[in-house]
């Protein structure tokens, strides 16, 4: 079964770019379009990794990341903060408690070695 990642933005057009990159990289995708869709969807469908906007409708991704990270079940779902905004990514990321960033637009040999080492799967 392969393994699954939850992808969540509010602009369409980033989820089918993103989306496509991480199919063919053989996983399969899951899309959540604002911060309490995403928490809803986790409750139902745990990913092996979640992708997730900063700037989000109805909860923000800053929020949606510290309730994932303090959850029990979830905390230890890998989450990569991916957004265009890179005013102190790094200390946000950080004070979030998210594993890494990738910053908008995304570079697919990045966003590739990245999933890949949350994961703990082997560069080839």
């Amino acid at each position: 079964m392969a393994r699954k990642i939850l992808i969540v933005d509010d602009e369409e057009d980033v989820l089918k770019v993103a989306s496509y990159r991480i199919r063919k990289m053989g996983f399969d995708v899951i899309q959540a379009m604002d911060g309490q869709q995403c928490l809803d969807m986790l409750k139902k469908d745990k990913p092996d990794l979640i992708l997730l906007d900063l700037r989000l409708p109805v909860i923000d991704g800053g929020e949606v990341c510290k309730n994932i990270k303090a959850d029990e079940d979830l905390k230890k779902i890998p989450v990569i903060i991916f957004t265009a905004s890179t005013d102190k990514l790094e200390d946000k990321t950080i004070k979030m408690g998210a594993d890494a960033y990738l910053t908008k637009p995304f570079d697919p040999e990045k966003m590739r070695l990245k999933i890949n080492e949350l994961l703990g799967i082997e560069n080839g």
